[in-house]
């Protein structure tokens, strides 16, 4: 056992502290039930923050038309029919609860003058069902849980790495980790462990996500435990994120931008979007707008720097300042571009983890007894298209309804045997890492993987590119072997690099093999060898190690859902 390592004791752990992981915390302080919440980054600086546009949920405040089964249509039309028709049914009938959640806590959504919620269009909803605080509502939606945790006195510990699950017998009884400042391990015991720890897309190179978040840690933790993933091919390639500077490269340009009447040109000058959705052009879905800025840059008509332009130089400044006032101060800090008078330089970037760890949709309990997962860890909700809005409702959902089963299932327990063996191999591993003293450098095989990413599972894939991506990812995997990790005064941060490796190469290759399996073209999918969609293939594609990959039926769409969904087309959806 290690000199320096703490032992901590809880009901519940819940592991990653943006919005979903604090919104499971909150309901079982409020219920009483004692939690640790840990993540591996500052609270007030995780992806949640950086969640722009809105929120969803079919309030009415706007349109009086609009209900929860609309919604639920809307969601499951847009997944291209692989979203999970329970999950959605609970996400959109739990919508409104979530937001007056935030009220009670406090939240300053943007009213009407009568004081109503307002809402607005996002994308393609039918209705105007999206409410926001500017384009900070991510931002502000985590300061909300902060402050209400903070009331509530949860423990966070917001510089803990949690390296592995600890399991016995099929059954979670704990995590191990490490602090990243000093190094001290930290052995958690717990009843049930509540997964919120993110998705994959960073790596990709191009991507929303910043360096050291959505490394594939909630994919290898849960598959080392025993779970399984869901769709990992299916990623969400956000249509504008911007491309210099190179270490700023992937970040956001808000969908509110196209909201509010932006508009994308290439660098002819031509507004190209009637080519691929002439009815809602720039308020298509995400997929296919990111396809049609792909299209028009490998086809030769992109910038220089290899994007289109998004302008939004043609509204009013006023409107800029009050409804886009993030997007404006981003690009003049970064480019010194005042987007007012100016467009936007943008390309397609790896934005969203629509796939992950598979979960029942009642509870988002997992394969492994007192294991659940939420948010962007998980899946069942977004199939092969995520509307925008609907992540952030969703982890308001499943963070209560998750924190709910866990403080149940702890309950239920009479007693919680753990494994003196599980907790030795999980500090062996830290042991292996912090002696390992090779010549590879764990961050050169990250951007390794990042190139491998970028160039064969990209916004489109084809069998070649596929499996030219695993081979070089078997020589990664290779040279794994002979890292060299070394913490120095400054921290632990090298430690937690080798272990984000070790989740990426995991989330690699299960999205790589998922992708090649998916011998179709559907939503964020692209197949170029495979341009039509196959309904052999409206299934969910559930990976592990062990197993492989197997094909998994997805329940039928109730009628009061399935009379209001309208066809999906796939016309111009791949124009190469």
């Amino acid at each position: 056992m290690p000199l320096t390592e703490q032992r901590l004791s809880t009901t519940v752990l819940v592991i990653g502290t943006g919005g979903s992981g604090l919104r499971a915390a909150i309901e079982l302080a409020e219920a009483g039930v004692d939690v640790i919440a840990v993540g591996k980054r500052p609270k007030e600086d995780t992806h949640t923050s950086l969640a722009a546009g809105g929120i969803n949920a079919a309030l009415a405040t706007m349109d009086p038309e609009d209900s929860w089964q609309q919604h639920a249509a809307d969601t499951l039309k847009e997944s291209y029919l692989l979203g999970d028709p329970r999950t959605a049914e609970i996400v959109t009938q739990g919508a409104a609860l979530g937001i007056d959640d935030l009220e009670r806590y406090g939240m300053a959504f943007a009213r009407e003058g009568d004081g109503r919620i307002s809402q607005r269009f996002f994308g393609a909803h039918k209705f105007r069902r999206t409410a926001f605080a500017g384009d900070y509502t991510g931002l502000e939606i985590q300061r909300t849980l902060i402050r209400r945790a903070v009331q509530l006195d949860i423990p966070v510990l917001d510089s803990v790495y949690i390296t592995r699950l600890l399991v016995h017998d099929g059954a979670v009884f704990g995590a191990y980790g490490f602090d990243l400042t000093n190094g001290t391990r930290h052995l958690v015991h717990a009843d049930a462990v509540i997964l919120a720890a993110g998705g994959h897309t960073r790596i990709w190179r191009r991507t929303s996500s910043r360096r050291d978040e959505n490394t594939g840690d909630s994919f290898r933790l849960a598959v080392e435990a025993g779970a399984r993933l869901r769709d990992p091919e299916l990623v969400q390639f956000h249509p504008s994120g911007i491309i210099e500077p190179e270490n700023a490269a992937g970040t956001l340009v808000s969908e509110a931008a196209r909201g509010e009447g932006g508009i994308l040109r290439n660098a002819l000058g031509e507004r190209y979007m009637n080519r691929y959705d002439p009815e809602r052009m720039e308020l298509s879905t995400r997929d296919r707008v990111a396809l049609a800025s792909y299209t028009e840059i490998k086809e030769g008509r992109g910038t220089a720097n290899g994007g289109v332009w998004l302008d939004v130089s043609h509204l009013p400044r006023q409107t800029i300042m009050n409804r886009l006032p993030r997007v404006y101060q981003t690009l003049l800090d970064l480019q010194m571009l005042d987007i007012t008078r100016e467009p936007i330089e943008v390309a397609p970037t790896a934005h969203y983890s629509m796939g992950g760890v598979w979960v029942r949709p009642e509870d988002h309990s997992t394969d492994v007894r007192g294991l659940y997962a939420i948010g962007e860890a998980a899946s069942g909700l977004h199939g092969a298209n995520r509307l925008g809005g609907n992540s952030l409702i969703e982890l308001l959902v499943y963070g209560r309804i998750t924190g709910r089963a866990a403080a149940a299932y702890s309950e239920s327990l009479t007693a919680q045997p753990r494994s003196a063996t599980a907790v030795a191999e999980a500090r062996a591993e830290v042991d292996e890492l912090l002696a390992a003293d090779g010549p590879e450098n764990v961050r050169a095989l990250q951007r390794a993987i990042r190139n491998t990413m970028t160039e064969h599972a990209g916004v489109v894939r084809d069998e070649e590119g596929l499996r030219a991506g695993l081979a070089e990812l078997d020589t990664v995997e290779k040279r794994m072997q002979n890292v060299g990790v070394h913490p120095d005064i400054a921290g632990f941060q090298d430690l937690a690099h080798a272990f984000d490796l070790k989740s990426a190469a995991l989330a690699a290759r299960a999205t790589l093999e998922a992708a090649l399996e998916r011998r179709e073209t559907r939503g964020c999918h692209n197949r170029s060898d495979f341009p039509d969609m196959d309904p052999a293939f409206r299934v969910n594609l559930v990976w592990s190690p062990t197993t492989g990959i197997t094909h998994e039926r997805i329940p039928d769409v109730p009628d009061e859902i399935a009379s209001l969904m309208s066809d999906v087309s796939t016309d111009g959806k791949l124009v190469e």
